[in-house]
């Protein structure tokens, strides 16, 4: 008689005790060893062997060739992946891309210093260089930390400064010295709590399957939507919209066409995207209402500590300024010493001085303009993403040469507008009106 039933063999538990003791461990890293962009061990020692490509790169430098960008891009992949400290464990990688702003700012703020024509040369192209790197990692889409060391390097060697060349002159109290430092330290903590989450969308294919009872099917990797049971006709009212992490609000909104499903659908992250949410190409996720991004992704979650921290900046700041042309430039206005400071180059300390109050204006100046555009954008109820879109598609309404554009859609007037932004990032059990299309 068949039973059906199968008798799993008998598994000798010795033979398994043996076969994981046979198994090779790997041994602990010493502070200078580490595993390398290929999987395998390497030495800090060795950092400058076994690199061909930098090889044939040099080669062509030196007989003045042209460097394939293939190659090139070789070469900065294993300068960085062997660009390491010594650490516990093994070696740490650190971001090449830190290191720029360390050397290079105190150098040119120091050669600005000796003369008042290297200052304006110097002062003026450095905008124009950190404009053009900020396009050229926009445009390869790469992420880097040069402008968050250069503006935590610029704050720490301003500080610097202020301490060992225009504090030490006696003008500065303990009183004014103790305010610039609280600001100091202010900022650093908007700015850490604008570095948080700005609002990342999660793929709810990560989580789980997705409703059974969903009409649409939006996985067609060409772009293209596959409908399950509805017919053609109903399809402009019936489809679905994810706006929520989870798959339980997957049909919380209604989308008004198959055309405005396949716009908001983001191919990379594999998601519908809600109202006002866009792909962060920096990023490479989705992010709630997002802004902009420049040292972070700016979003819903923390654009309120990103305007916080740019308001306790410029107020910072100017109150720096203040100070060190009060010492520098003793009985005259602030706006007068700026352009006429007489015997301000006599000492090297009075130039690099006055040489980093420029700086800092360059800079404040830069920071009062997006600070203005982001007040502007709050007032109408807009975001620097919609406004390049409405830019680019020439929609919406624009004022004062473009500097104000009102898209019309979010807009519920000033009041209501700004009482949105300061609920930004609250947990609500209904969603504004404005987010269901």
């Amino acid at each position: 008689m068949g039973t059906g039933l199968v008798m799993a063999p008998k598994v000798n538990r010795k033979t398994v005790k043996k076969k994981k003791t046979e198994e090779p461990e790997l041994e602990p890293l010493c502070c200078c060893e580490y595993i390398d962009q290929n999987g395998e061990k390497n030495h800090l020692v060795a950092s400058f062997c076994d690199c061909q490509d930098l090889d044939e790169g040099c080669e062509r430098w030196i007989t003045c060739k042209s460097l394939h960008p293939e190659t090139f891009e070789r070469i900065m992949d294993t300068i960085s992946d062997r660009f390491r400290i010594p650490w516990l464990r093994g070696a740490k990688k650190v971001n090449i891309t830190i290191i720029p702003p360390l050397i290079l700012l105190p150098l040119f703020l120091h050669v600005a210093s000796w003369h008042l024509l290297l200052g304006i040369i110097i002062l003026t192209s450095l905008p124009a260089l950190a404009l053009g790197y900020y396009y050229l990692t926009h445009k390869r889409k790469d992420r880097t930390l040069f402008f968050l060391s250069l503006g935590l390097f610029s704050l720490g060697y301003m500080y610097y400064v202020f301490l060992k060349e225009v504090a030490p002159k006696g003008r500065v109290g303990h009183g004014q010295l103790v305010i610039l430092t609280c600001g100091l330290f202010l900022i650093l903590i908007a700015l850490g709590q604008a570095k948080k989450n700005p609002g990342y969308l999660k793929n709810p294919l990560q989580n789980g399957s997705l409703p059974n009872n969903s009409p649409v099917e939006l996985l067609n990797r060409k772009g293209q939507e596959k409908v399950k049971g509805f017919s053609g006709d109903s399809l402009g009212s019936v489809n679905n919209r994810m706006v929520k992490d989870d798959p339980k609000s997957y049909s919380r909104t209604l989308v008004e066409s198959p055309n405005k499903v396949k716009e908001d659908w983001c191919a990379k992250c594999q998601l519908v995207r809600p109202a006002r949410a866009w792909h962060c190409r920096i990023c490479g996720v989705c992010v709630r209402r997002m802004d902009h991004h420049c040292i972070c992704c700016v979003g819903e979650s923390n654009h309120q500590a990103f305007i916080l921290a740019l308001s306790i900046f410029l107020v910072t700041s100017v109150y720096g300024i203040t100070l060190a042309l009060d010492t520098i430039c003793r009985d005259r206005s602030i706006f007068i010493a700026l352009f006429y400071c007489p015997g301000v180059y006599a000492n090297y300390s009075s130039a690099l001085s006055f040489t980093c109050v420029w700086y800092s204006v360059i800079i404040t100046a830069g920071m009062a303009y997006i600070f203005l555009i982001q007040l502007i954008n709050i007032s109408y109820n807009v975001t620097e993403r919609e406004v390049q879109q409405a830019l680019r598609e020439k929609t919406g309404r624009r004022l004062l040469c473009g500097l104000i554009v009102d898209t019309g859609q979010y807009n519920r007037g000033f009041l209501r507008n700004w009482h949105q932004f300061a609920s930004l990032g609250a947990r609500t059990l209904h969603p504004p009106a404005e987010d269901i299309v």
